[in-house]
């Protein structure tokens, strides 16, 4: 996809939600939310536990199906009510644009770290190969010269994503061998395998003990850069305040505040967000 969509200054969008909103029966948990998000840019996104956070980045990711409003990718349309909702094998490929590391790490336990990795993109890269066999761009001969190519690939591919993991001695281990942090950064890696447009991450160490919270920062932390995109909902203030590019602020559903990393922590507009701030810190 191009980039259509430029920021006053210049900068790419990545992002554009407009007036996003979801209700499950009669409560409403989104109510109109609209923010954009530049090319490189991390997003941390703070607030308290049923302010709507998580139920985001589910929309975001296609986990839920929002009631209305519009998001664009790249300047592509990526939802919108008015199109109505997509077919299932639209919804996958959408999904391959955002990458989404759960709290729980969703590791499929009866395969090896490297495996992990190594299974969706495995369809992903199959499906391909077998669409242009079937559109006849290639023969059965290369058919099976290109998955030969494309699976060692892939294989390296992944060793390279759990060397920047720090978990290349951890590629034929089994993720109940593994710590939490451990497996909470093999999920990383595994995100980082399909090479999403935006990497979001939903309260990424609120399952890990303090003493492994660090590393999994650290690791988020490293993936910085201007070819990096990321959504970070977290509760890790000092962390948003370090690492986070822009902060939203959400409470009841609503973007009760929003602005760069300083202002947010440095100079909060609202009662309710200094106090939020002040709970944070005495925890």
């Amino acid at each position: 996809m191009s980039f259509t969509e430029k920021t006053v200054d210049g900068a790419d969008i990545m992002l554009a939600v407009s007036s996003l909103t979801k209700s499950f029966g009669e409560v409403s948990v989104l109510k109109g939310i609209s923010f954009s998000l530049n090319k490189g840019e991390v997003l941390a996104i703070i607030g308290s536990s049923g302010s709507g956070k998580t139920t985001l980045l589910r929309c975001l990711n296609y986990l839920e199906i929002p009631d209305g409003g519009k998001i664009s990718v790249s300047g592509t349309e990526y939802f919108s009510i008015d199109s109505g909702v997509p077919k299932e094998a639209e919804i996958r490929e959408r999904r391959l644009h955002m990458g989404l590391v759960f709290q729980s790490f969703n590791l499929f336990p009866q395969y090896t770290v490297k495996a992990n990795l190594l299974l969706a993109a495995k369809l992903i890269e199959q499906e391909k190969l077998k669409k242009r066999l079937n559109n006849r761009e290639i023969d059965k001969a290369q058919y099976k010269e290109e998955k030969a190519r494309t699976a060692e690939m892939l294989i390296q591919k992944a060793d390279s994503l759990l060397s920047r993991v720090g978990l290349s001695d951890k590629a034929d281990s089994y993720p109940c061998q593994l710590s939490g942090g451990q497996q909470q950064r093999a999920a990383i890696a595994r995100a980082l395998m399909l090479e999403p447009d935006i990497l979001c991450f939903d309260e990424p160490t609120s399952a890990l003990d303090p003493e492994l919270t660090g590393e999994v920062l650290n690791v988020i932390r490293s993936l910085k850069g201007k070819d990096s995109t990321m959504i970070v909902v977290t509760h890790e203030m000092e962390f948003a305040r370090n690492v986070a590019d822009r902060v939203i602020y959400m409470a009841d559903g609503v973007i009760a505040e929003e602005g760069s990393a300083a202002e947010v922590f440095e100079n909060p507009q609202s009662e309710a967000l200094r106090a939020f701030l002040g709970a944070a810190k005495r925890k």
